[in-house]
């Protein structure tokens, strides 16, 4: 009855762990798609809008999914304390508080900072132009982790399962 019993933890603790890392293959397309989306909002902020950058990225995280306002909320407040960051340093601090929490690749943050590099430090124009640039970065991240999303969930959901009765198995 025991080992039955072990046997069931074992394969049910390995199961589990094949769904999280199915799970983050499933987000992380989501996350970036709902990125995206507030990048545009954004735009559309710093186009039309004559708002200042901090109030900007507050009205975008009152707009945004939930898991994506808690980078620009971040952002904002890190420029709204006065504490004389610049725009860049401000977006830096609010992904590195984001991005642990996410499902997000080194790659996709490195397009992040890229753009936070550029955030505030020109024109409307120019701006706007990085915006359109690290959409489209966001776009090929996006395709890449819809590919990969559909190649790895199927495979980590069973693959997790079968582990756990092969150790079963290899151990009784």
């Amino acid at each position: 009855m025991l080992k039955l019993v072990g046997a069931f933890l074992v394969v049910t603790a390995s199961g589990l762990s094949g769904l999280s890392v199915a799970r983050n293959y499933r987000r992380r397309p989501r996350e970036l798609r709902s990125l995206r989306a507030a990048l545009q909002m954004l735009e559309t902020e710093i186009s039309y809008g004559t708002t200042f950058l901090p109030e900007a990225l507050q009205q975008v995280s009152a707009r945004c999914e939930r898991t994506t306002a808690a980078l620009f909320s971040g952002a904002a407040a890190e420029l709204s304390t006065m504490s004389g960051l610049t725009a860049a340093e401000a977006w830096d601090r609010a992904l590195r508080k984001y991005y642990p929490g996410t499902a997000l690749k080194p790659g996709d943050l490195a397009v992040l900072q890229r753009f936070g590099a550029s955030l505030g430090i020109s024109d409307r124009e120019d701006q706007i132009k990085h915006l359109h640039l690290v959409m489209e970065q966001i776009d090929a991240e996006t395709a890449d982790a819809e590919n990969e999303s559909a190649r790895n969930v199927k495979l980590w959901s069973y693959l997790g399962f079968i582990g756990g009765i092969l150790v079963v198995l290899l151990l009784c």
